[in-house]
């Protein structure tokens, strides 16, 4: 009895000392503190923003009047916005453009990669990660120069060899530029994800594989592809969130067309017009809201489509 007396007493003794340096905190209760922080961070910075902006929304400007609440009027008038919608089409079409190519592009020099095959991976491999690393602004001007039918290189190396000058600025070839762009940005970024998923796969499946008589396609196709799922799946949700939030790119080369990029040509530029240039603070938080709400609802479908050929 003496003995679990005294062990209980240091029980409570240990206990105390913990208890002492946490500060006089609880050791239940210095999870919720440690996490407190974070919580007033983002219900101050995020949520308390969003509040405001979908407080923002149902409200309008007039002449006369002043600022009216109108509900969902906003709401109703951007659903049937043709510049609008058209701009949600035009990045819908972007991302079934450029999204399979950056993808499929990422995926194969991430195998390459990891084949062990290729002299000089590690210079490879940050030679193709280092666009991600350019901030967007510079790339855009950077490609801007070089699609510049006046001066840039692509014109005067046309000029040298007597052949037409490309027109990669013009109306029918835009989208297809801003693609290549953002290809050039983000397959290092979306590669270095996939590779590192590759490195995670356990060196017996290999070594099984082999003893099996398998080759390195049949490798590739039964063991790492099945492996890479979900690193695809996350690179796909990163982006569908960006194609549709499509800004920096656009924004920077209306500077050289502008009659080809106007105000509205993404959704994300037409709320960004609307809110600085035209000061239509109230109908830009609508459109801005709807734009999220697209993000969210094309996300939950490739997420519910993944699932669902998963479990079949």
């Amino acid at each position: 009895m003496t003995a679990m007396t005294a062990a209980s007493g240091e029980n409570r003794r240990r206990a105390g000392t913990k208890r002492r340096r946490l500060g006089g905190v609880r050791p239940d209760a210095a999870g919720p503190v440690f996490v407190a922080p974070f919580l007033a961070l983002f219900l101050l910075l995020f949520l308390a923003p969003l509040g405001y902006a979908a407080y923002l929304s149902l409200f309008q400007h007039r002449l006369i009047g002043g600022t009216t609440f109108v509900g969902l009027k906003n709401y109703a008038t951007a659903v049937t916005d043709p510049l609008f919608i058209r701009g949600v089409l035009r990045v819908a079409t972007f991302f079934v453009i450029q999204v399979p190519v950056m993808l499929v592009l990422a995926l194969l020099f991430a195998l390459a990669l990891d084949s062990g095959l290729m002299r000089l991976a590690r210079v490879i491999r940050l030679g193709i990660f280092v666009p991600y690393a350019v901030p967007s602004v510079v790339a855009a001007l950077m490609w801007g120069y070089l699609y510049n039918p006046s001066f840039g290189p692509f014109t005067q190396l046309s000029k040298v060899l007597h052949l037409p000058v490309p027109h990669f600025l013009r109306d029918s070839w835009m989208l297809g530029s801003l693609a290549n762009v953002v290809t050039w940005e983000f397959v290092g970024y979306n590669m270095i994800v996939l590779y590192a998923a590759l490195r995670t796969i356990p060196q017996e499946l290999y070594e099984a594989a082999a003893v099996d008589g398998a080759g390195a396609w049949r490798i590739i196709w039964s063991i790492k592809l099945p492996a890479l799922r979900p690193a695809l799946l996350l690179t796909l949700l990163f982006s569908v969130i960006g194609s549709f939030q499509l800004f920096n790119e656009p924004y920077l080369l209306q500077r050289l067309v502008p009659d080809v990029i106007d105000s509205a040509y993404t959704a994300n530029l037409y709320a960004y017009s609307l809110a600085f240039t035209g000061q239509r603070i109230n109908y830009a938080a609508t459109v801005s809201f709807l734009l999220g709400l697209i993000i969210v609802i094309v996300s939950y479908t490739v997420l519910l489509t993944a699932n669902r050929r998963r479990v079949s």
